[in-house]
């Protein structure tokens, strides 16, 4: 029977070094990688039966990337991620049909070893869900974008210095994410829907009111901004790639033509409120 290829990536040195040879041991052939494009170098140029990747190659998450070429360039090779934080359940939930298992580290090689044969005796690997757009993921994820930006703003030096409540903080915000929603599926990707507008300048008034300054809006915008692409980077396996690259231009993009209606409501509404206090004077 010829040996079962196995690839492992992660950025430790020494676990490759150890990895790869225990698993030669039981008599896998190991290929080894460091990085992303080491592993998408392996993952095009050979086959594999197994993948064993860390989540975090030098950056939070690369690890779905590996996990998302693999399944796109060999769809049956079983694939494994390992991660250091037991609290990776969590993200578990949102890629339970992407990855066959997952280990935390430390883990017995004795377990992977049999975790792996396991596996290749079912030779049953996960299929992968239709891959969703970013727009379906906005709108499926509204509660929670809502609650984690309202968080990052309290937990924010100089927004958490302004009186207003938690509602008052997410304003107008799960309205604007459905308006995205709908211009990321437009045909005319670079016009604000009408609703959009006004909310974002609406958004500057009331921020205005509530004792903003400007660069507090942009502050707004950046938070937002991180939530989302924290939600992208979680969700990464099941989203369309072909799509995605797109897709975040068009809600940069957006973002940032609201926070410039935004600033520019702000500003008015503030000079307007100074000419009538001279006139007034």
């Amino acid at each position: 029977m010829a040996s079962k290829r196995v690839l492992f990536v992660d950025d430790e040195p020494n676990l490759r070094l150890t990895f790869a040879a225990i698993l030669a041991m039981y008599g896998f052939e190991v290929r080894v990688a460091a990085s992303v494009p080491e592993a998408l170098t392996e993952i095009t140029t050979r086959e594999f039966d197994v993948l064993v990747s860390d989540l975090n190659i030098g950056q939070p998450g690369d690890g779905y990337t590996v996990v998302s070429a693999m399944r796109r360039t060999q769809p049956d090779c079983i694939n494994f991620i390992v991660t250091g934080f037991p609290a990776f359940d969590i993200a578990l939930a949102a890629i339970r049909n992407q990855v066959d298992d997952y280990l935390v580290k430390p883990s017995r090689i004795e377990d992977l070893v049999e975790t792996i044969h396991s596996r290749l005796r079912e030779h049953h690997p996960s299929r992968p869900a239709p891959p969703a757009r970013l727009s379906r993921l906005l709108r499926e994820n509204m509660e929670e974008i809502r609650e984690s930006t309202v968080r990052r703003m309290k937990a924010d030096p100089a927004l958490r210095a302004i009186a207003i409540n938690d509602e008052q903080r997410a304003d107008h915000l799960s309205e604007v994410l459905a308006e995205i929603a709908i211009q990321l599926e437009s045909d005319w990707p670079e016009q604000l829907t009408p609703l959009a507008t006004k909310l974002s300048r609406g958004h500057g008034s009331t921020r205005l009111r509530s004792g903003y300054r400007i660069s507090m809006l942009v502050t707004d915008t950046v938070i937002l901004e991180g939530v989302v692409y924290d939600l992208v980077r979680e969700h990464m396996l099941g989203l369309d790639a072909s799509h995605l690259v797109t897709d975040l231009q068009r809600l940069n993009r957006s973002l940032d033509e609201q926070l410039q209606l935004s600033i520019q409501a702000f500003w008015d509404e503030a000079c307007e409120g100074r000419n009538k206090m001279r006139a007034a004077g």
